[in-house]
């Protein structure tokens, strides 16, 4: 379960670091709301508003500053990474039949799934006009790249629901799309923002994917295992809308001939997984911890790609953060 317990200093370190630099891209944020029509500037901002971690923004600035320095370009490839992040948050929870986000109601429960479809239509847009802001059409085309690869992850994620043959290399690569594809991105061209090699920004591309990977599994634990006073968005969507993630898979591999007839039963008739029926299979704890185990080693193969930055209080940052999500990834553990 995820704790209540007020964040420690070590786990505010890596953000507190950029504070200020995090606070350019609020404001920046906001300043990019006023640039939408008077008629939708609500809707904008209402989403905009729901403030989150602001993880991308952060990779971003915290490898522009293990770098060399942060620049305006790292808080502008924070800003894109954040609008694309919006828009697919908008999207998800569409798709998912969501009705909180962040403790608040999300926007399709506001204003119905037409007008939040064109909404996160207008935010995914948005931040690709502001991609080409940017010198080099090589970072206009890979910020372009990232969005694509977020859509199309969906997309074969939500033709996938409840299909048996889905495997785990299909679930790692559609994660790696949905989720991973901005992490790495953000880590990346701050990277190449900051004038680094080739090979370096390669390295931090790898050391984003791993991190947005792992988070996903947190994510996707945290669905099955999360409290949603807690957490503070609707929960186990993933179960009714069948997707098969990461502890489902590790379920359906370990369990007994008997416990995966009854499983794939309901996932063909396409029937809720609740967690009465999973809480009945022994091996569910073991497929849960296992999901846990793969994302903490993702986490520790990650801290080895930050090696181009050297060491700096914003590499030890980087590090902090991959450190603090193996922290939550624990608790997931029942």
């Amino acid at each position: 379960m995820a704790s209540t317990t007020t964040p420690s200093r070590d786990e505010l370190f890596p953000f507190e670091l950029v504070r200020p630099q995090l606070e350019r891209v609020e404001t920046s944020i906001r300043e990019q709301v006023r640039g939408f029509d008077p008629a939708i500037e609500p809707y904008v901002a209402y989403v905009c508003n729901t403030s989150g971690k602001r993880i991308r923004p952060a990779l971003a600035i915290l490898v522009g500053g293990a770098a060399g320095g942060v620049t305006g370009d790292h808080v502008k490839l924070g800003v894109i990474m954040e609008l694309i992040h919006m828009a697919t948050l908008v999207h998800d929870d569409i798709i998912d039949g969501a009705n909180t986000r962040r403790m608040v109601p999300t926007a399709n429960a506001k204003w119905g799934n037409s007008l939040s479809v064109l909404l996160g239509d207008a935010l995914f847009s948005h931040a690709l006009t502001l991609a080409t802001d940017f010198d080099s059409i090589d970072i206009c085309r890979k910020v372009g790249n990232s969005a694509r690869e977020v859509c199309q992850g969906e997309i074969i994620q939500t033709q996938r629901r409840f299909d048996l043959t889905f495997t785990k290399a299909e679930y790692f690569q559609v994660i790696g799309m949905k989720t991973g594809a901005l992490f790495a991105c953000a880590a990346g061209l701050a990277a190449k923002l900051s004038g680094m090699d080739e090979a370096a920004e390669a390295r931090l591309y790898d050391y984003g994917m791993k991190l947005g990977t792992a988070y996903q599994i947190y994510d996707d634990c945290l669905d099955l295992v999360g409290s949603e006073e807690v957490v503070g968005k609707t929960l186990r969507t993933d179960l009714v809308k069948g997707k098969l993630t990461l502890p489902i898979l590790n379920l359906l591999e370990t369990a007994s001939e008997a416990q995966r007839i009854k499983l794939n039963k309901r996932i063909l008739d396409q029937e809720p997984l609740d967690l009465p029926v999973l809480l009945g299979i022994a091996e569910y704890e073991g497929a849960v911890e296992s999901a846990v185990d793969t994302a903490l080693a993702m986490l520790a193969e990650s801290r080895d790609d930050l090696a181009p930055l050297g060491k700096s209080e914003y590499a030890d940052a980087l590090v902090q953060i991959t450190r603090f999500l193996g922290g939550l990834l624990e608790k997931c553990r029942r």
